[in-house]
């Protein structure tokens, strides 16, 4: 079969979507400004609007241009010649992105994180959007922290750094120190026009989504519209942020190594977010890590730990952990910290779905294509379950049924990953229509953390030592759920005894995927397993 971009330009010449597109851009322009209007958004924005929307069509038509007549011939397409064509493209829409700013930013930031599904061109394009969003001008921060607090900001603090620390799609967060206390804080500010073109972004987006719709049929992206309407408003609203992550705080007080920044609450308003100073650095930067003599096989645990804890026994997800979110912090007396930052998106799962998704997640580990298919139904796949099997796993149906994905010996295949998956992105749309919305989020929070897993390895292998981590707290849920149930005596007994002998397997994989990282596990894996049911 040809890969799935040649596919389309067939489609895109037998259907002459030339001409569709030009209808698509025009239809943008003169259609935005009614469909901004009939939204009742600031009519001073329409221009704007337009603007926007004219440059997102636009500049999808010219990649769609690109691909079209840049790989007319296919004996052309070699692999040199096509990264080429694939890094001028993410390049353009990049740079269109960051332009528009808003949701085109947390889009391409979501992009830049899909290390096994998309070509690393774009993965590597799209990357620098988690660190150079643009920044909003100094008079602009001001006005937002005037208007959000109701005064001055030197009233507030005595030193306001006006280099930010970070810009983001929606915000961007400056050092700063508290007057009187003296206290070291960062002042999260909301960009200043970030509400209205919020509405405008969606509005354009749903109509994208709509003209992509009419082309090519067989892509479906009303998940995505409703993902967008369903989590904007939450992300925009700083208050719940600093609620969730003050909730967030009290589930994880027994996690030494997680730190959560404090809120102050008296500087803190619905556009700006006051917190604790955290330092360190991105949890992605090797060469931090190696100054400060920072173990990376420990914060990949710490990672995977924690976001196993919060799907399967929490129920409570941070699900925008992208590296620019997630930190790591060398005290003075030598201990790692992962600092979580960014507590704007999360997801509470009810108990019927948390359990059912552990259960999915216990097949998945063990290779059980019957449970697999039975979980996956229970979730609304139907037909799909091998492919959504795929997408939860990041891994071939072959990978996952050949022992399962905590198989010591289990690879990550990155290149045959992203082929199987380009020429599948049709039925990857429709799967993610059918899904239940709750299941979204972990969706994405699973690609972010395994872009952050694939930068820290440096490798094609996904860390076995993750899939045990989760393999464990998968275990625990399941156990507590059971026991939940107040069953009598012996069957209680029974449960805490298939729960002990679980965990001695777990402790034995583990074992051995230790030796399989060191010299000796040549000659050890003569005497052990290469699997052992979990």
């Amino acid at each position: 079969m040809r890969p799935l971009f040649l596919r389309t330009i067939h489609f895109v010449r037998k259907n002459k979507v030339k001409s569709a597109v030009g209808v698509c851009i025009a239809s943008a322009v003169i259609g935005t400004p009614i469909y901004v209007y009939n939204a009742k958004i600031n009519p001073d924005i329409v221009a704007t609007a337009c603007l926007r929307t004219g440059r997102a069509v636009g500049t999808v038509a010219k990649a769609a241009a690109l691909y079209k007549y840049k790989t007319w011939d296919e004996e052309l397409c070699t692999k040199e010649y096509m990264s080429s064509v694939h890094r001028g493209t993410a390049q353009l829409i990049c740079d269109m992105c960051s332009a528009n700013g808003g949701l085109f930013i947390k889009v391409g930031q979501h992009i830049g994180a899909l290390d096994y599904l998309l070509p690393k061109e774009y993965v590597q394009t799209f990357k620098v959007l988690h660190n150079e969003a643009p920044q909003s001008p100094m008079e602009s921060v001001r006005n937002v922290l005037r208007e959000a607090l109701g005064r001055d900001s030197e009233e507030v603090f005595s030193s306001f750094d006006e280099r930010p620390l970070g810009s983001a799609s929606l915000a961007q967060v400056h050092r700063a120190v508290l007057r009187g206390s003296g206290k070291e804080v960062a002042v999260k500010v909301q960009h200043s026009t970030v509400q209205e073109h919020s509405k405008v972004d969606t509005i354009t987006i749903e109509f994208l989504a709509k003209c992509i719709d009419k082309l090519f049929p067989e892509f479906q992206f009303d998940w995505l519209i409703d993902a967008i309407k369903r989590n904007l408003p939450k992300e925009l609203d700083f208050v719940q942020e600093g609620q969730n992550a003050e909730h967030l705080s009290r589930l994880f007080t027994d996690t030494p190594f997680l730190k959560v920044p404090k809120i102050y609450w008296d500087y803190t308003s619905r556009r700006v977010l006051t917190m604790e100073y955290c330092k360190g650095g991105m949890v992605d930067d090797l060469e931090y890590h190696k100054k400060h003599n920072i173990d990376t096989a420990k914060v990949l645990s710490y990672l995977s730990k924690v976001f196993s804890q919060m799907v399967f026994v929490r129920g409570y997800i941070h699900c925008d952990p992208h590296p620019g979110n997630v930190m790591v912090e060398k005290t003075p007396e030598g201990r790692t910290l992962l600092v979580l930052l960014d507590h704007g998106l999360y997801q509470s799962l009810t108990d019927d779905f948390r359990i059912n998704y552990c259960k999915l997640w216990q097949a998945l580990l063990t290779g059980n294509s019957d449970k697999i298919k039975k979980q996956a139904q229970r979730l609304g796949v139907g037909a799909h379950y091998g492919l959504f099997a795929c997408m939860v796993a990041s891994r071939t149906w072959e990978d996952i049924t050949e022992g399962g994905i905590a198989d010591v010996n289990s690879k990550l295949d990155v290149t045959r990953l992203q082929e199987k998956a380009m020429k599948q992105m049709p039925e990857i749309s429709q799967v993610l229509n059918y899904v239940p919305r709750q299941l979204l989020l972990i969706l994405k929070t699973n690609d972010l953390l395994r872009g952050i897993e694939c930068t820290l390895l440096q490798r094609n292998t996904q860390g076995v030592g993750t899939f045990l981590n989760m393999a464990r707290y998968c275990l625990a849920a399941l156990t507590t759920h059971k026991l939940n149930k107040s069953p009598p005596l012996a069957k209680q007994l029974a449960i805490y005894y298939s729960y002990a002998v679980s965990l001695l397997r777990l402790k034995l994989l583990k074992l051995l995927y230790w030796f399989s990282l060191t010299g000796p596990g040549s000659r050890m894996q003569r005497f052990l397993p290469s699997h052992l049911t979990i």
